[in-house]
């Protein structure tokens, strides 16, 4: 407790101690909280109130230090702290402590709290896309130029397994390197024509046979899409000329069957003919000849617009002469059975329906004259019948 540091008392105005200065007459406190050699009351309690007051300004920083250190921490430790997978994603945890990769579970969707020392690994489980340019050989060693897309997406039960044999690349490792594997060792096998022009679905078979091999390893392969084949120039010049005179021997092709179906056609129409003509050749009998030809006559002869003259030759014949002036055709029509009108100037005796001719002595190879009276002449005996 050391030493003690006197102080001098102060008297009060009579010079004695005490009186009215008692109270001012104390000594005031020393660096150590003590006066005059003897401990007061006041100066014990504001020494520990200085003492406290160097205590709180050494307290108070490192209070805020500290907390300040535990703020940058659950900073930094946040994002392994709580993980968010979002919708078509899974996880697959890895504990350093406790086993590694965890493989028999998969964490879903959503929000997940985990320890500051495992960390959580997302996959997108969605379908997905990548191109893929590849060039391959043919088995007669001409090359060709593929442009493919491939779909895939993880299998969502072997997330774990996918990340812990695999990794997150698992595009470049395994979906892309599978593929052209099996497209390179078949399209190997063909001819650059037959893939080409993908002769009975040789290119199908292919994708077919990709999808199969490249999807039993973590990962589905949905579908392989070849979106362009690409030949050589020239190939491809002589296999476009090819198929193009193909197609022209085709056309040559179905114009001869076209040909030979008409030829066809024609010869059975020319039979129907033919039999029609023999069948109605032998219902066609003088009388209904003549019949015809008599309801021939009156429709022309109550047509309108006649404006000839009609005369029927042979023995059968029937002859008409139509009026050109007439108003009424069928004025000139004489009955049915009636006898004929023989116009003036005939000589007697003349029977009727023979034309008029020159007279006696004229040249029998001369036309007949056609009367200028108006009369139709119509054979009485030839349309009462024979």
């Amino acid at each position: 407790m050391g030493f003690f540091r006197r102080t001098g008392r102060h008297a009060d105005a009579s010079g004695s101690p005490g009186g009215a200065g008692a109270g001012a007459g104390r000594s005031a406190l020393d660096d150590d909280g003590f006066n005059d050699g003897r401990p007061d009351g006041d100066g014990v309690r504001g020494g520990l109130g200085r003492v406290a007051g160097v205590l709180g300004d050494g307290l108070l920083p490192l209070a805020a230090v500290t907390v300040l250190v535990v703020l940058l921490v659950l900073l930094y430790l946040w994002n392994g702290l709580l993980v968010l997978i979002h919708p078509g994603e899974a996880g697959a945890l890895y504990r350093p402590f406790h086993g590694g990769t965890v493989t028999d579970y998969v964490y879903p969707e959503g929000l997940h709290i985990l320890k500051p020392w495992n960390r959580m690994y997302v996959y997108d489980v969605r379908v997905q896309t990548v191109r893929q340019d590849l060039r391959v050989l043919t088995n007669k060693g001409l090359p060709i130029s593929l442009s493919l897309s491939i779909r895939f997406y993880p299998e969502y039960d072997l997330v774990g397994l996918l990340h812990q044999r695999v990794g997150p690349d698992y595009v470049q490792k395994i979906v892309v390197p599978e593929v052209e594997s099996v497209l390179r060792r078949n399209i190997g096998r063909h001819d650059p024509e037959d893939v080409y022009t993908n002769k009975e679905g040789i290119l199908t078979n292919i994708v077919v046979k990709a999808i199969e091999e490249a999807g039993q390893k973590f990962v589905f392969i949905d579908d392989v899409i070849i979106r362009s084949v690409t030949l050589p120039e020239e190939v491809h010049a002589a296999i476009a000329e090819k198929l193009v005179q193909q197609q022209r021997w085709k056309a040559y092709e179905f114009r001869l069957a076209r040909e030979q179906q008409e030829a066809e056609r024609k010869r059975i129409e020319s039979r129907g003919i033919r039999d029609f003509q023999t069948n109605v050749q032998a219902t066609l009998t003088p009388d209904i000849l003549r019949f015809h030809g008599v309801m021939a006559t009156l429709d022309l002869a109550r047509s309108a617009n006649s404006k000839m003259i009609v005369i029927g030759g042979g023995d059968g014949g029937l002859p008409v002469i139509l009026n050109p002036g007439s108003d009424d055709p069928a004025a000139t029509l004489p009955a049915l059975g009636s006898c004929g009108v023989v116009p003036a100037g005939t000589p007697p005796g003349t029977p009727p329906g023979t034309p008029p001719g020159p007279g006696a002595g004229a040249d029998p190879g001369a036309s007949p004259v056609i009367p200028s009276t108006s009369a139709s002449v119509l054979p009485a005996a030839r349309l009462a019948g024979p």
